[in-house]
């Protein structure tokens, strides 16, 4: 049984991963638990009223956790699955397969074709910059490798920052061969360095992931902005061009000041990762919607990082044969 497959009525009895976890207060001055479970299909918000302390020492950001209950959708809250029981599941009774969504492509597979792409750069400063971060040595990759590209809206699992970032990086390099005037090796460079500040916004373990302290408190863009700047003065020689060239594309890779960003793309690199990068945040909540489709819809729910529903005009097929195909 998986979340896109359940129903309003439906009578759940799974184990989920807890993806969020927060105590809240009643009127009456009591607390009830506010959670977020899911699998590698999507996710659903529950509540426990009763049993408060036990259901959260169980519920753990990243258990998983075996529950009981029947889905409810209502107008003013939308879908919610209302808890009867909630504990630790025993090991071996579920699949983490299961429960961890993740990209469409191997992490081995991304990481040939990230290599052959650095194998392009022929920048000296960008090159050593480069393998600072992706060398098969380099601390740096390990966690690059693993970490997620968002918390929710895109590639919100392990290898998503890996998939995003290369797939905006790949984005970049065919479109630079179109424009000419496009410095392609720092467009380039700045593609697979933009996020890198999600190494330290986020916190990822088991599946769940959260924000970290300086993540809140800084926000990805300077956070990523520092450690690329730190990277560059640990270099002899490195050109001052090409620094302010590849930071200045992690500043504005948000495109605007309302969304985060604090500084506009002012150059031609800047623009191009910029569109690329939305682009691909657009694109991948494509691809978390149709996951999460029931079978033989063709429309998804409201999503607010598309600003509507999504249209999938093959949906009436099964969604495994869709997989397959």
């Amino acid at each position: 049984m998986f979340v896109r497959e359940l129903r309003e009525g439906t009578h759940v009895e799974c184990v989920l991963v807890v993806r969020e976890a927060e105590l809240r207060p009643k009127c009456d001055g009591s607390q009830f638990l506010r959670l977020t479970l899911g699998d590698r299909t999507g996710s659903l918000p529950a509540s426990v009223h009763d049993g408060v302390a036990a259901a959260a020492a169980a519920a753990i950001v990243g258990a998983a956790v075996r529950v009981s209950g029947r889905l409810h959708v209502n107008g003013r809250q939308g879908t919610e699955l209302h808890l009867s029981s909630i504990g630790a599941a025993e090991p071996g009774t579920f699949d983490l397969a299961d429960l961890a969504d993740g990209p469409p492509r191997s992490a081995i597979q991304m990481e040939a074709d990230l290599r052959e792409l650095l194998a392009t750069v022929q920048d000296r400063d960008l090159h050593r910059l480069l393998d600072a971060v992706f060398g098969a040595d380099s601390p740096l990759w390990a966690r690059y490798r693993s970490a997620p590209a968002a918390k929710r809206f895109h590639q919100a699992y392990r290898h998503g920052l890996l998939e995003h970032s290369l797939s905006v990086a790949q984005a970049v390099s065919a479109i630079s061969a179109t424009f000419s005037e496009i410095d392609r090796d720092v467009a380039v460079a700045g593609a697979l360095l933009h996020d890198i500040g999600k190494l330290d916004a986020y916190a990822f373990a088991g599946g769940a992931i959260e924000m970290t302290d300086a993540g809140k408190l800084q926000g990805e863009i300077p956070l990523g902005y520092y450690r690329v700047r730190r990277l560059i003065d640990g270099f002899d020689g490195f050109a001052a061009p090409t620094a302010e060239a590849v930071l200045h594309i992690i500043l504005s890779h948000h495109g605007s000041l309302e969304h985060g960003s604090p500084i506009v793309p002012c150059t031609r690199e800047a623009t191009l990762v910029h569109f690329c990068d939305n682009l691909g945040g657009r694109l991948g909540s494509f691809d978390r919607l149709e996951k999460e489709l029931p079978n033989g819809e063709r429309w998804s729910r409201f999503d607010r990082a598309l600003g509507g529903g999504a249209y999938f005009g093959d949906a009436s097929a099964p969604q495994e044969a869709r997989e397959a195909a």
